[in-house]
């Protein structure tokens, strides 16, 4: 079923801009081919500290068709470190890195409504640490797949626009870098 609903997702997500692109303005001419106008780069940047650290390095380069569709590519960067106290001298300590890549899709069914669609292929690393029972362990390294899912709104602001979204990792793999909950994204394209 999770296969089906990710293909039919896909599918619709790819197909919808053929289908809007039959309605456009006969008046209006637009170029052909590669226009370097419609380049854009952005991604997510972010960074917390204190007994959960994190630190997000995404960036991104796309393509804006036509008004309904854009593609894709970036890389991932991110690093988390968790410290979790079970009294109050002791804790431990989780430590991940993540670095892949990914591609997306977005359609923009509404002039500042958007949905997406990311594929990503991450590799995952890690250690363990117990402070208190000297214990210290290595978690091994993994290929991990993702497919993010998700939408949201793009608020134009001079040469780029704010983007907030909502996804989810519909992959759900073990030691997938955005577990079973929402991920909240807030990021900034800029058109070149």
């Amino acid at each position: 079923m999770k296969n089906y609903l990710v293909l039919l997702s896909l599918t619709t997500i790819l197909g919808l801009p053929s289908v809007l692109a039959q309605h456009g303005d006969p008046e209006r001419s637009e170029k052909t081919g590669f226009d370097k106008s419609k380049l854009f780069i952005g991604g997510n940047f972010g960074l917390s500290f204190g007994d959960y650290t994190f630190i997000n390095v995404s960036p991104q380069l796309g393509y804006r068709f036509n008004d309904y569709f854009a593609a894709g590519a970036g890389v991932n960067f991110q690093y988390s470190n968790v410290r979790s106290y079970y009294n109050s001298n002791d804790y431990t300590r989780t430590s991940y890195g993540v670095t892949g890549i990914n591609i997306f899709g977005r359609v923009y069914p509404i002039k500042y409504i958007m949905a997406q669609v990311q594929p990503e292929m991450n590799y995952v690393w890690g250690n363990y640490k117990d402070n208190n029972a000297s214990i210290s362990r290595k978690i091994p390294g993994k290929l991990v797949p993702s497919l993010l899912l998700g939408g949201g709104a793009v608020i134009p602001q001079g040469r780029g626009a704010l983007v907030i979204m909502v996804q989810f990792d519909v992959a759900n793999q073990p030691q997938s870098p955005y577990g079973t909950r929402p991920i909240y994204n807030f990021g900034y394209n800029i058109g070149l």
